[in-house]
């Protein structure tokens, strides 16, 4: 079974890579071994993520997103729960056996799902083309030390290899919900602070049919700025 959260884990809780990206330098190659190619917005959820997993975690990010935005279509006002996204100590995962988050014994779904988010992160870390041959081989070798199986090992690697593709991202968007947590994880993973992130995002956006103000709220629970 793809392991997502163990390889969040053991990327967040490498103490050189996590040395390196808290003083500021190694570019994408820090910001991945330390938390797996998560930025700022990323950052703050490594303590849900650790609580929850990674996977319940961007589900959650995605699903109050989700609900906020369909109030605002209502023209509701805001529930308590939906109003504190941003507050760690209302912060719920997305519920179990649902659009957003598959049930844990139906492990295909679980693997796809986990597979999708790595490989959305991994793409967006990918738009700026920060990522260069060196700084792969950084990432190689960080994650060829660290406690994960031979194939989540490969399938990180073969992401990190291959072409940036964004049709693949999109691809595994099976569904409105999945596409909304595939555009969170990729928000998560970068810091927005280039033109190319920002053009990445938006044309992810647009790929994915994501409803504007969707989008908008899916930032805002993020605690990132808008694209």
């Amino acid at each position: 079974m793809f392991d997502v959260n163990k390889i969040i884990t053991a990327l967040q809780t490498d103490p050189n890579a996590q040395r390196t990206a808290l003083a500021g330098g190694g570019g994408v190659a820090a910001g991945f071994a330390a938390s797996m190619l998560m930025g700022k917005s990323g950052r703050k959820m490594m303590g849900k993520a650790a609580k929850y997993g990674a996977v319940a975690a961007i589900g959650g990010l995605a699903y109050h997103a989700w609900q906020k935005s369909q109030q605002n279509k209502q023209g509701q006002a805001a529930a308590p729960a939906t109003q504190a996204v941003a507050q760690d100590a209302e912060f719920t995962p997305a519920p179990e056996n649902s659009a957003f988050l598959p049930a844990p014994s139906d492990e295909a779904a679980v693997d796809q799902l986990g597979k999708a988010l790595v490989r959305a992160m991994i793409a967006a870390a990918k738009a700026d083309g920060k990522v260069d041959a060196e700084e792969k081989e950084a990432i190689f070798a960080r994650l060829n030390a660290m406690d994960l199986s031979p194939e989540d090992k490969a399938f990180v690697f073969d992401e990190l290899s291959a072409p940036f593709d964004i049709n693949a991202v999109v691809a595994a968007a099976d569904t409105p919900e999945h596409a909304a947590e595939i555009y969170a994880a990729s928000l998560v993973a970068i810091e927005i602070d280039t033109p190319a992130e920002r053009a990445y995002l938006q044309m992810l956006a647009a790929r994915l049919e994501l409803d504007p103000d969707l989008v908008n709220e899916i930032h805002k629970a993020a605690d990132a700025q808008p694209a």
